[in-house]
């Protein structure tokens, strides 16, 4: 069986049917918990009759972590054609011809779900991209990567198609050196800039790798305590010892790419302007290392805060997402 024999619009109609609504409600990016309010009983019927139609496992939709119809259209082809879904680009508003494309890079330990709900507060004709790293969600059963250099190499292969129209990069604490890497490998290599780029809830590179503080040497009890601390990690991930043994190799996986980075000596400041955004009440990064951004841009647009702690985005989705829209509108040639 091949790809043109799943129809989405047969899924859409499964859904659906379900649903017992009409199927133009379930929008292709419509998220099954939040927006189409898809409980367990019901995910769990959807589940059973795609496998009925297509043979596809019900629990695979579940634990490959589909929570769209796209996902799901994308999850069953890959299975059909016996493929891995090894594509790290979520795209929850697909457009065939966007003015503009925000690309956005999760925390350490995270997955594309932090950015869930933001399609609806960015303009309509904006495609937003979310990049996930191996390892987990719809990629678990790809090899994590422990290494700057090649998750930039991966993500780079991902996005280099979808670079023809004006794009910004947003990333959210590892997610921040990410986007400054991958910038600065485009810039390098001449390939098409961001007209943008924000960095939130991550300090600016030192001229060396701190030592004060590695994550990923951390003894569990050590590792789990200092993720209380900065908040964002759910209670039932850090008190449950059989859920924490399930995500703690991603946790240490990203931590040591965070922790083994050698940053640039003395790099040349990026072309392209620059955004800080953070936590007032974050533990882990003081406002002078935030601050301290400016100098690796030509065009620095300052620090701006919002109430909360390191993961302060979670709950200020709409004001965050407006200044994003504003400064990249701003930064506009």
């Amino acid at each position: 069986m091949t790809s043109t024999t799943v129809c989405i619009e047969d899924l859409r109609a499964l859904i659906a049917g379900v649903l017992e609504t009409e199927p133009e409600e379930v929008t292709d990016g419509a998220h099954f918990t939040d927006e189409l309010e898809i409980d367990s009983l019901l995910r769990l019927e959807i589940s059973t009759r795609v496998e009925n139609a297509y043979g596809v496992p019900a629990n695979d939709m579940v634990i490959n972590g589909v929570n769209t119809l796209a996902e799901l259209h994308a999850f069953v082809i890959s299975k059909l054609v016996g493929e891995t879904l090894a594509y790290p680009l979520i795209r929850p508003r697909p457009l065939s011809d966007p003015a503009a494309r925000l690309f956005m890079f999760h925390h350490a330990g995270g997955s594309h779900l932090l950015y869930r709900g933001w399609a609806e507060h960015l303009p309509e004709d904006w495609e937003l991209c979310l990049l996930e790293a191996p390892g987990r969600g719809q990629l678990q059963t790809m090899p994590l990567i422990d290494d700057c250099d090649r998750l930039v190499d991966y993500f780079h292969t991902a996005i280099a198609p979808l670079l023809d129209r004006p794009f910004g990069f947003f990333g959210h604490s590892m997610g921040s050196l990410i986007a400054y890497q991958l910038t600065r490998r485009l810039l390098r290599e001449g390939d098409p800039l961001p007209t943008w780029l924000g960095v939130s809830a991550y300090a600016a590179p030192q001229g060396e790798a701190g030592a004060d503080s590695r994550p990923h040497l951390m003894a569990d009890d050590e590792l789990r305590a200092w993720l209380r601390s900065g908040g964002g990690s759910p209670p039932q991930l850090l008190d449950n010892d059989d859920v924490w043994h399930k995500f703690a190799p991603v946790f240490r996986s990203d931590f040591k790419l965070v922790d083994t980075w050698t940053p640039p000596r003395s790099p040349e400041p990026l072309p392209v302007p620059l955004s800080v955004f953070a936590g007032v009440h974050d533990k882990l990064i003081d406002e002078d290392r935030l601050l301290a951004w400016r100098a690796f841009t030509t065009h620095f647009r300052g620090l701006e805060r919002f109430d909360g702690d390191h993961f302060y985005l979670t709950t200020h989705q709409q004001p965050l997402a407006a200044a994003i829209t504003a400064a990249m509108r701003s930064a506009a040639p």
